[in-house]
């Protein structure tokens, strides 16, 4: 699996984060929202970054970064994979 960097910075909802996938000169950016609503249903008491990282190797083990949306808000991840909000939250809390 490709290397993540994930930052998150806090915004009037939640918070933006930044997302660079790989460490190459093929490597991805991604700009994810969070909002406070979603990180409290799928991950309480997980950091965004957390979050976000998990959802990215989540991802990640689905398709190539390169099909990665390149800025989407997180819950859309469900739309795509219908597990995703119960394989995040079973992820994160252990």
């Amino acid at each position: 699996m490709p290397s993540l960097s994930v930052t998150c910075t806090p915004d009037a909802t939640g918070w933006r984060c930044y997302v660079i996938v790989g460490d190459d000169p093929a490597a991805t950016e991604h700009q994810v929202d969070v909002t406070r609503d979603t990180a409290a249903d799928l991950a309480p008491g997980a950091t965004p970054e957390e979050l976000v990282r998990a959802s990215f190797e989540y991802l990640l083990e689905r398709e190539p970064r390169e099909s990665i949306m390149r800025a989407f808000e997180l819950p859309i991840i469900a739309r795509f994979f219908g597990d995703y909000p119960d394989e995040i939250s079973r992820r994160l809390r252990g």
